[in-house]
């Protein structure tokens, strides 16, 4: 057993125990204690743990284990990493979980479609490492906002948006994403699933009945809004390299939602002559294009992917968000909408909470002319590669007869199983071991296509990664019955 006494303006207790006979990794036993001591109280919210040197001296181990051990409770919701480099007892804790096969609890960080408790690795979706959130930077430009704006600033501006913001982004995006957009035709939002929102009110006021979705798709926002507002949901099947055009043409739809650059979940890229004849579908029927370019900031292994509406200004709405590239707790997203329709998405943005807050607004608008968020992106993607990297080595070794697909972006990986594994039974097996994940089955609109599994890497260390594909591993040798 290791025990450190911390001084008295840390946290009062800190007891740590460690079995280096007991098989069990010490970064997870670390976890483990230091879980308990928060749900028995023993830790209190707000409490300071000692600096990742100290405890790693006192328990005797390397500095690398106490920092992955902090990382996977900051992930996990039990602590939070504060300016300066000091790491705190959340304020609130995640809900109680049922331990899955006696393992300790791992919350998840997920949106609600991918929240999952109880589990020793999660592999759930749509997670972005916030522990890694610029702090320092975004505080600099906090303090910049509050000392230089305005005063009118403050008060009730159009629904589109503060001017700064609308410019930065437009600068941003034109560079980064070759759009062709300017600062009168950016709507700033609260996060995609506002924006989305705001799109289906206004295409159902112009006349749309029917919409088209990519099928598999996120089974939230777009379909579950759409039909909600009344529209018809219509699934368009996805190849290899994204939608299949030919059967959006046979769709007779008013709308379409893509994810070109990093189709979600299989991870394709819509070819450019692809592209290009959903364009000419777009102008020969008036539609609507409603491009979600979630994650494409995030690329490893090919050239970037330019956003479509660059292609056509008139008939793209581009949809981003700093939800996967900063935090989704900042709820800032922004729209790049067709000159014509401009006016009715800023209305319906009024109608809806009177405008997005000023402060995050222009904080976002210093940060982007600062150079910031270039410098926190550069930053990230080789920590997400690397984390790509130990999942796609893990599956090599483990499950060689798995194949992996939309590897080269973003923050997911999607894997497809032989013909011999049910879908199903693979991810139920999987909970029985303490592996969270989800199957590609429920995002698909008509319910058929092959079996696959979805792994979010984006908040696991990488030493989590491996240990969650060896329990999928023994997840599926169970199934097999081998």
């Amino acid at each position: 057993m290791g025990r450190l006494r911390t001084n008295s303006g840390l946290a009062e207790d800190l007891l740590i125990e460690l079995n280096r006979d007991a098989g069990v990794p010490l970064h997870r036993q670390i976890e483990a204690s230091i879980r308990a001591g928060i749900r028995a109280g023993r830790l209190r919210s707000g409490a300071s743990l000692p600096p990742t040197r100290t405890l790693a001296a006192g328990l005797g181990v390397s500095r690398g284990v106490v920092v992955e051990a902090y990382q996977q409770l900051v992930a996990e919701g039990y602590l939070a990493s504060r300016s300066g480099g000091y790491t705190q007892v959340a304020a609130s804790m995640p809900p109680a979980a049922t331990p899955a096969d006696g393992a300790g609890s791992a919350a998840s960080m997920a949106q609600p479609a991918a929240r999952s408790v109880g589990f020793r690795v999660d592999f759930g979706y749509g997670r972005t490492d916030v522990s890694q959130f610029p702090r320092a930077a975004w505080l600099r430009s906090v303090r910049t906002v509050l000392a230089t704006t305005p005063n009118d600033r403050f008060a009730y501006l159009d629904g589109r948006g503060v001017p700064e913001l609308r410019g930065a982004l437009c600068d941003y995006l034109n560079r980064v994403r070759g759009t062709s957009s300017v600062p009168g035709n950016v709507v700033i939002c609260n996060g995609y699933g506002q924006g989305i929102s705001l799109l289906i009110q206004v295409l159902v006021r112009h006349g749309a009945r029917r919409i088209a979705l990519e099928d598999p798709s996120s089974n939230d926002d777009a379909r579950v809004l759409a039909g909600a507002a009344g529209l018809e949901v219509v699934g368009i099947p996805v190849g290899p390299d994204g939608v299949q055009v030919d059967a959006l043409h046979r769709a007779d739809a008013d709308a379409v939602v893509l994810t070109p650059s990093h189709q979600w979940p299989t991870g394709g890229v819509l070819s450019a002559a692809a592209r290009a004849e959903v364009i000419r579908w777009a102008k020969r029927r008036g539609a609507i294009v409603v491009e979600d370019d979630y994650d494409a900031e995030y690329r490893y292994d090919r050239s970037p992917v330019g956003a479509m509406q660059g292609l056509a200004l008139d008939h793209v709405v581009y949809c981003g968000t700093a939800s996967k590239t900063l935090a989704p707790g900042l709820r800032l997203g922004w729209l790049v909408v067709p000159p014509r329709l401009v006016a009715d998405v800023a209305e319906a943005k009024v109608l809806a909470d009177r405008g997005s807050s000023v402060i995050d607004q222009l904080t976002f608008a210093d940060f982007l002319a600062r150079g910031e968020f270039d410098r926190h992106l550069r930053r990230m993607r080789p920590v997400y590669r690397r984390r790509r990297d130990a999942l796609l080595d893990a599956l090599r070794t483990h499950l060689p007869d798995l194949e992996p697909g939309g590897v080269a972006a973003g923050q997911h990986v999607v894997v497809w199983l032989p013909p011999d594994l049910d879908e199903a039974a693979v991810v139920a097996a999987a909970a029985r071991h303490g592996l969270g994940i989800h199957g590609v089955g429920p995002y698909r609109i008509a319910g058929t296509g092959p079996g696959g599994l979805i792994f979010g890497y984006a908040i696991l260390g990488e030493s989590a990664i491996a240990e969650g594909v060896a329990l999928l591993a023994r997840a599926i040798r169970e199934v097999r019955g081998t």
